[in-house]
Protein backbone atom coordinates (compact mmCIF):
# COMPACT_ATOMS: atom_id res chain seq x y z
CA UNK A 1 0.00 0.00 0.00
CA UNK A 2 1.48 3.39 -1.01
CA UNK A 3 2.56 5.70 1.77
CA UNK A 4 0.07 8.46 2.50
CA UNK A 5 1.57 11.93 2.10
CA UNK A 6 0.10 15.10 3.53
CA UNK A 7 -1.34 15.91 0.09
CA UNK A 8 -2.86 12.47 -0.45
CA UNK A 9 -6.66 12.13 -0.76
CA UNK A 10 -6.81 10.59 2.72
CA UNK A 11 -5.17 13.56 4.42
CA UNK A 12 -7.21 15.99 2.34
CA UNK A 13 -10.24 14.23 3.77
CA UNK A 14 -8.90 14.51 7.31
CA UNK A 15 -8.36 18.24 6.87
CA UNK A 16 -11.83 18.76 5.35
CA UNK A 17 -13.50 16.76 8.11
CA UNK A 18 -11.60 18.30 11.02
CA UNK A 19 -13.61 21.57 11.25
CA UNK A 20 -16.75 19.57 11.97
CA UNK A 21 -15.23 18.61 15.32
CA UNK A 22 -16.37 22.02 16.54
CA UNK A 23 -20.00 20.94 16.23
CA UNK A 24 -19.64 17.18 16.67
CA UNK A 25 -18.28 17.57 20.21
CA UNK A 26 -21.18 19.59 21.69
CA UNK A 27 -23.75 17.68 19.62
CA UNK A 28 -22.61 14.25 20.81
CA UNK A 29 -22.08 15.54 24.35
CA UNK A 30 -25.67 16.76 24.36
CA UNK A 31 -26.99 13.41 23.19
CA UNK A 32 -25.08 11.61 25.92
CA UNK A 33 -26.57 13.95 28.53
CA UNK A 34 -30.11 13.79 27.14
CA UNK A 35 -29.95 10.02 26.77
CA UNK A 36 -29.09 9.39 30.39
CA UNK A 37 -31.56 12.03 31.58
CA UNK A 38 -34.25 10.20 29.60
CA UNK A 39 -33.53 7.04 31.57
CA UNK A 40 -31.16 5.17 29.28
CA UNK A 41 -28.23 3.36 30.83
CA UNK A 42 -24.75 4.35 29.67
CA UNK A 43 -24.48 1.14 27.64
CA UNK A 44 -27.84 1.83 25.98
CA UNK A 45 -26.87 5.41 25.18
CA UNK A 46 -23.59 4.27 23.63
CA UNK A 47 -25.28 1.49 21.68
CA UNK A 48 -27.70 4.08 20.31
CA UNK A 49 -24.82 6.22 19.02
CA UNK A 50 -22.68 3.36 17.71
CA UNK A 51 -25.48 1.46 15.95
CA UNK A 52 -27.51 4.37 14.61
CA UNK A 53 -24.71 6.96 14.21
CA UNK A 54 -27.18 9.59 13.03
CA UNK A 55 -27.67 12.43 15.45
CA UNK A 56 -30.89 13.90 14.06
CA UNK A 57 -32.62 10.49 14.00
CA UNK A 58 -31.35 9.68 17.49
CA UNK A 59 -32.70 12.89 18.95
CA UNK A 60 -35.99 12.43 17.12
CA UNK A 61 -36.55 8.91 18.41
CA UNK A 62 -35.43 9.78 21.93
CA UNK A 63 -37.66 12.85 22.13
CA UNK A 64 -40.70 10.95 20.90
CA UNK A 65 -40.10 8.09 23.32
CA UNK A 66 -39.64 10.56 26.17
CA UNK A 67 -42.98 12.15 25.21
CA UNK A 68 -44.58 8.68 25.41
CA UNK A 69 -45.28 8.58 21.69
CA UNK A 70 -46.18 5.15 20.27
CA UNK A 71 -43.07 3.09 19.50
CA UNK A 72 -44.17 2.73 15.89
CA UNK A 73 -44.34 6.51 15.49
CA UNK A 74 -40.85 6.86 16.99
CA UNK A 75 -39.44 4.23 14.64
CA UNK A 76 -41.14 5.61 11.54
CA UNK A 77 -40.08 9.16 12.40
CA UNK A 78 -36.45 8.13 12.93
CA UNK A 79 -36.44 6.18 9.66
CA UNK A 80 -38.01 9.09 7.81
CA UNK A 81 -35.39 11.49 9.18
CA UNK A 82 -32.72 9.06 8.00
CA UNK A 83 -34.31 8.66 4.59
CA UNK A 84 -31.79 11.21 3.36
CA UNK A 85 -29.10 8.55 3.81
CA UNK A 86 -30.65 6.59 0.95
CA UNK A 87 -30.31 9.66 -1.25
CA UNK A 88 -26.74 10.14 -0.07
CA UNK A 89 -25.93 6.54 -1.03
CA UNK A 90 -27.52 6.91 -4.46
CA UNK A 91 -25.54 10.09 -5.03
CA UNK A 92 -22.21 8.47 -4.06
CA UNK A 93 -22.75 5.22 -5.97
CA UNK A 94 -21.41 6.55 -9.31
CA UNK A 95 -18.17 7.46 -7.53
CA UNK A 96 -17.74 4.52 -5.12
CA UNK A 97 -19.86 1.78 -6.67
CA UNK A 98 -16.87 -0.02 -8.20
CA UNK A 99 -15.09 -0.40 -4.83
CA UNK A 100 -14.88 -3.87 -3.18
CA UNK A 101 -18.00 -4.92 -1.30
CA UNK A 102 -16.34 -4.78 2.12
CA UNK A 103 -15.20 -1.21 1.53
CA UNK A 104 -18.67 -0.18 0.37
CA UNK A 105 -20.19 -1.82 3.44
CA UNK A 106 -17.92 0.15 5.77
CA UNK A 107 -18.51 3.34 3.79
CA UNK A 108 -22.27 2.78 4.07
CA UNK A 109 -21.98 2.61 7.85
CA UNK A 110 -19.93 5.82 7.95
CA UNK A 111 -22.14 7.71 5.52
CA UNK A 112 -23.25 10.61 7.68
CA UNK A 113 -24.15 14.18 6.81
CA UNK A 114 -20.59 15.46 7.13
CA UNK A 115 -18.89 12.67 5.17
CA UNK A 116 -21.45 12.95 2.40
CA UNK A 117 -21.27 16.73 2.20
CA UNK A 118 -17.48 16.72 1.87
CA UNK A 119 -17.37 13.76 -0.51
CA UNK A 120 -20.09 15.06 -2.83
CA UNK A 121 -18.31 18.38 -3.30
CA UNK A 122 -14.80 16.90 -3.60
CA UNK A 123 -15.73 14.09 -6.01
CA UNK A 124 -17.42 16.57 -8.31
CA UNK A 125 -14.38 18.83 -8.23
CA UNK A 126 -11.91 15.96 -8.77
CA UNK A 127 -13.33 13.73 -11.54
CA UNK A 128 -9.78 12.52 -12.25
CA UNK A 129 -9.57 10.59 -8.96
CA UNK A 130 -9.62 6.81 -9.05
CA UNK A 131 -12.03 4.78 -6.91
CA UNK A 132 -9.29 3.98 -4.32
CA UNK A 133 -8.46 7.70 -4.08
CA UNK A 134 -12.11 8.58 -3.57
CA UNK A 135 -12.50 5.91 -0.93
CA UNK A 136 -9.35 7.11 0.82
CA UNK A 137 -10.73 10.65 0.89
CA UNK A 138 -14.07 9.44 2.26
CA UNK A 139 -12.43 7.54 5.11
CA UNK A 140 -10.17 10.51 5.74
CA UNK A 141 -13.21 12.72 6.33
CA UNK A 142 -14.73 10.35 8.91
CA UNK A 143 -11.42 9.85 10.76
CA UNK A 144 -11.73 13.01 12.92
CA UNK A 145 -15.55 12.92 13.05
CA UNK A 146 -16.87 9.51 14.08
CA UNK A 147 -14.40 8.71 16.91
CA UNK A 148 -15.27 12.09 18.42
CA UNK A 149 -18.96 11.26 18.14
CA UNK A 150 -18.48 8.06 20.11
CA UNK A 151 -16.09 9.57 22.65
CA UNK A 152 -18.16 12.60 23.58
CA UNK A 153 -21.40 10.64 23.65
CA UNK A 154 -19.69 8.62 26.37
CA UNK A 155 -18.49 11.78 28.13
CA UNK A 156 -22.02 13.20 28.07
CA UNK A 157 -23.48 9.95 29.38
CA UNK A 158 -20.92 9.83 32.19
CA UNK A 159 -21.23 13.43 33.35
CA UNK A 160 -25.01 13.52 32.95
CA UNK A 161 -26.53 16.13 35.20
CA UNK A 162 -23.14 17.68 35.90
CA UNK A 163 -23.50 19.69 32.67
CA UNK A 164 -25.12 23.06 33.54
CA UNK A 165 -28.71 23.21 32.30
CA UNK A 166 -28.13 26.69 30.88
CA UNK A 167 -25.25 25.61 28.64
CA UNK A 168 -26.62 25.96 25.08
CA UNK A 169 -25.19 22.75 23.60
CA UNK A 170 -28.14 22.42 21.25
CA UNK A 171 -26.71 25.20 19.05
CA UNK A 172 -24.59 22.53 17.36
CA UNK A 173 -27.44 20.95 15.39
CA UNK A 174 -28.58 23.96 13.31
CA UNK A 175 -25.00 25.16 12.81
CA UNK A 176 -23.96 21.73 11.54
CA UNK A 177 -26.69 21.57 8.94
CA UNK A 178 -26.19 25.17 7.84
CA UNK A 179 -22.48 24.51 7.33
CA UNK A 180 -23.22 21.42 5.26
CA UNK A 181 -26.19 22.57 3.24
CA UNK A 182 -25.03 26.10 2.39
CA UNK A 183 -22.19 25.12 0.01
CA UNK A 184 -24.40 22.49 -1.66
CA UNK A 185 -27.14 24.90 -2.80
CA UNK A 186 -25.56 25.18 -6.22
CA UNK A 187 -28.56 24.86 -8.55
CA UNK A 188 -32.09 26.30 -8.67
CA UNK A 189 -33.45 22.80 -7.96
CA UNK A 190 -31.45 22.63 -4.73
CA UNK A 191 -32.73 26.04 -3.66
CA UNK A 192 -36.33 25.13 -4.49
CA UNK A 193 -36.09 21.89 -2.51
CA UNK A 194 -34.59 23.63 0.51
CA UNK A 195 -37.10 26.50 0.42
CA UNK A 196 -40.02 24.07 0.16
CA UNK A 197 -38.80 21.98 3.08
CA UNK A 198 -38.14 24.98 5.32
CA UNK A 199 -41.48 26.61 4.52
CA UNK A 200 -43.54 23.49 5.11
CA UNK A 201 -41.62 22.61 8.29
CA UNK A 202 -42.57 26.00 9.72
CA UNK A 203 -46.16 25.90 8.50
CA UNK A 204 -46.73 22.36 9.79
CA UNK A 205 -44.89 22.76 13.09
CA UNK A 206 -48.22 22.31 14.91
CA UNK A 207 -48.54 18.65 13.88
CA UNK A 208 -47.94 16.14 16.70
CA UNK A 209 -44.85 13.92 16.97
CA UNK A 210 -42.89 16.16 14.55
CA UNK A 211 -44.88 14.77 11.64
CA UNK A 212 -44.55 18.16 9.97
CA UNK A 213 -40.85 17.47 9.44
CA UNK A 214 -41.65 14.22 7.65
CA UNK A 215 -44.11 15.91 5.32
CA UNK A 216 -41.71 18.79 4.71
CA UNK A 217 -38.80 16.48 3.93
CA UNK A 218 -40.76 14.37 1.46
CA UNK A 219 -42.27 17.44 -0.19
CA UNK A 220 -38.84 19.01 -0.52
CA UNK A 221 -37.41 15.92 -2.22
CA UNK A 222 -40.34 15.66 -4.63
CA UNK A 223 -40.26 19.36 -5.45
CA UNK A 224 -36.51 19.35 -6.00
CA UNK A 225 -36.70 16.33 -8.30
CA UNK A 226 -39.53 17.88 -10.29
CA UNK A 227 -37.61 21.15 -10.57
CA UNK A 228 -34.62 19.27 -12.00
CA UNK A 229 -36.88 17.62 -14.61
CA UNK A 230 -38.40 20.94 -15.64
CA UNK A 231 -35.01 22.66 -15.84
CA UNK A 232 -33.56 19.78 -17.88
CA UNK A 233 -36.44 19.99 -20.35
CA UNK A 234 -36.00 23.73 -20.74
CA UNK A 235 -32.29 23.30 -21.31
CA UNK A 236 -32.89 20.59 -23.91
CA UNK A 237 -35.44 22.73 -25.76
CA UNK A 238 -32.91 25.53 -26.12
CA UNK A 239 -30.31 23.29 -27.77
Amino acid sequence: MPRQTTNSPYWQGVRDGAPFILVIVPFSLLFGVVGTEAGLHIAETMAFSVLVIAGAAQFTALQLLTDNAPTLIALVSALAVNLRMAMYSASLTPYLGAAPLWQRAIAAYFTVDQSYACAAVKFEDRPDWSVPERMAYFFGVVTPICPMWYAFTLVGALVGNAVPSGLPLDFALPITFLAMIGPMLRTPAHVVAAATSVTLALVLAWLPYNLGLLVAGIAGMVTGAQAEVVLARRKASRI
